[in-house]
């Protein structure tokens, strides 16, 4: 069962977004997946309160340093992914769960600030290979894409980030109001009205072709399990 976090030290690069649009659309194509809101902003958890039982997704809303591991453990049988959603820091929280990751995630839109957080995710990375021999897979994934931001600009943002040696995910998440309104009403993609959200069907693909990629990079073959999992509430933390 893999463990996939989202992290960049700076706030509002995405991370959010990124992490509930994976989570929700594997588990609409059948996995079990447990997703871990480890942001003290509590997002997850907000739209985990309005959206209500959704199948195939666990919740665990409250986690700490001593508490992550053995959420992990004790969860790892009836998970098929686990997906952190991580502060917009660089804590022993946020270094625990790289640590326990199999790939992290890190969102990055196009600004200074954004680049310098995921910079910081990056030394991170380098510093926990370096000393503790924790050779961790990770890969940038491009967020709030609009249609100004051009296929040529985007080539030369991965062509920077491959100096570096990072990978760049080929599917950018896009600046959508379907995204958005997930945050505003809860549910997924799947469950928004199409006739009343613009272009859900494009939301949808950029949804699915996300997963589809992530899916293709993970260190196992996942199964789909022949039986949904219901929502859980509130998990205490251990």
């Amino acid at each position: 069962m893999p463990v996939i976090s989202f992290a960049n030290a700076k706030g509002g690069a995405g991370k959010t977004t990124a992490a509930l649009l994976l989570a929700t659309e594997l588990a609409h194509q059948g996995h079990r997946v447990t997703l871990i809101d480890a942001d003290p902003q509590h997002w997850i958890s907000q739209w985990h309160e309005m959206s209500g039982a959704l199948r195939n997704i666990t919740i665990v809303t409250e986690v700490s340093v001593a508490s992550l591991q053995c959420h992990l453990r004790e969860m790892a049988s009836s998970s098929d992914y686990f997906i952190i959603d991580l502060a917009g820091a660089r804590d022993a929280l946020v270094t625990t769960a790289i640590g326990l990751s199999d790939h992290v995630m890190i969102p990055v839109q196009g600004s200074a600030m954004d680049a310098k957080g995921a910079a910081q995710i990056l030394d991170l990375l380098a510093f926990m290979k370096d000393k503790a021999g924790l050779d961790i897979a990770h890969s940038v994934v491009l967020t709030r894409v609009t249609p100004v931001v051009t296929t040529r600009s985007l080539l030369a943002i991965k062509g920077l980030l491959a100096q570096r040696g990072v990978n760049v995910l080929n599917t950018p998440i896009g600046e959508r109001t379907a995204f958005r309104e997930l945050f505003e009403v809860g549910g997924t993609l799947y469950t928004l009205d199409p006739a009343k959200v613009s272009n859900l069907d494009k939301a949808r693909e950029n949804s699915r072709a996300l997963a589809d990629e992530v899916k293709r990079m993970m260190p196992m073959r996942v199964v789909r399990s022949g039986m949904p999992r219901i929502l859980s509430f509130n998990r205490p933390a251990a």
